[in-house]
């Protein structure tokens, strides 16, 4: 069964967890590398896990793994072989399914909330060349070369039996249609897409959001359509205009509000806001059913949203 329709068929909001590599770099993780929060499968992979509870404490119904620049690739020219490379994949499953488990075990957390999902990140192709490329969308490869690029992480992943895919960050529709494709490979497996967006209307590609979602709709594998890791004051009208092409759930879990500048790997201060809690509560009434928080968001962010949904 589709899980995302298996909780908001009894719940009115799922909730996501928050950012991941703030909470590495916070413990201490130095993620200025080609395989950024990947690198930590390799070098620390207990401090994933407490991640992932810190996340679960704080609310959330769906952690996400960290496999979003877990690739072959990228951890081939690091000296590992391939099968190394895939059990590295496949550790960050198992590390976030043993983070929710152990938390589920205690009784007295289960009240007015689901079983916790764990959803496997598939990041863009732009995530593995570590420049930028995932706000830009401008790929030099054909769709045939990037199924390639994607095939075998995607059943990597699913062979390691999360509950679903986030196929997040996606810069350009073309990518999103390959992921779709191949999901169609592993028929009972299903996902969320989130493209990342650059304003209220296009993706980061500089293609029509209300397109994408419009292609999107009629593939029964996507549970959801939405945006991540994307200004927050753009949201409403991602919203406005994902409903106008799709019946499906909205996902949205944008970044804290600071600008991030991919050429020097860093955040800048974010503009005034709403507080974070506040906001996903108007993302709420305006439709959006699966909402979280992208980069620099925390797992306060997420504890303020429980406090109000768990109330609805």
């Amino acid at each position: 069964m589709n899980p995302v329709k298996k909780i908001l068929n009894s719940f009115p909001l799922m909730i996501l967890d928050g950012a991941f590599s703030t909470e590495l770099e916070r413990r201490g993780c130095d993620l200025n590398d080609p395989l950024w929060s990947a690198k930590i499968l390799m070098e620390n992979p207990k401090v994933i896990g407490a991640v992932h509870t810190d996340y679960f404490e704080a609310g959330a119904d769906c952690v996400i793994t960290a496999s979003y620049q877990a690739t072959y690739e990228g951890f081939m020219k690091r000296g590992l072989n391939e099968q190394q490379a895939g059990e590295l994949i496949q550790l960050s499953i198992s590390l976030a399914i043993a983070a929710r488990d152990e938390f589920w075990s205690n009784s007295a957390i289960r009240t007015h909330r689901p079983k916790p999902m764990v959803a496997a990140s598939v990041g863009p192709y732009g995530a593995y060349l570590a420049d930028g490329s995932e706000y830009r969308g401008d790929y030099s490869l054909s769709e045939a070369e990037l199924c390639t690029f994607h095939r075998k992480r995607l059943q990597t992943l699913i062979d390691a039996k999360p509950d679903i895919l986030a196929c997040e960050t996606i810069p350009c529709l073309v990518e999103a249609k390959v992921l779709i494709e191949l999901l169609k490979e592993n028929p009972e497996t299903y996902c969320w897409l989130s493209f990342s967006a650059k304003d209220g209307l296009h993706i980061n590609s500089g293609e029509k959001i209300k397109e994408c979602a419009r292609w999107l709709n009629d593939h029964e594998q996507v549970a959801a359509i939405g945006i991540n890791c994307t200004a927050p004051e753009h949201v409403a009208s991602l919203i406005t205009e994902i409903q106008k092409s799709t019946d499906k759930p909205i996902v949205v879990y944008p970044n804290s509000g600071e600008k991030y500048d991919p050429q020097v790997k860093m955040w800048n201060e974010k503009a005034e806001a709403l507080p974070y809690g506040e906001s996903a509560r108007n993302w709420f009434e305006q439709g959006a059913r699966l909402i979280g928080g992208c980069c620099r968001t925390t797992p306060q962010d997420i504890r303020a949203i429980a406090t109000w949904a768990r109330a609805l």
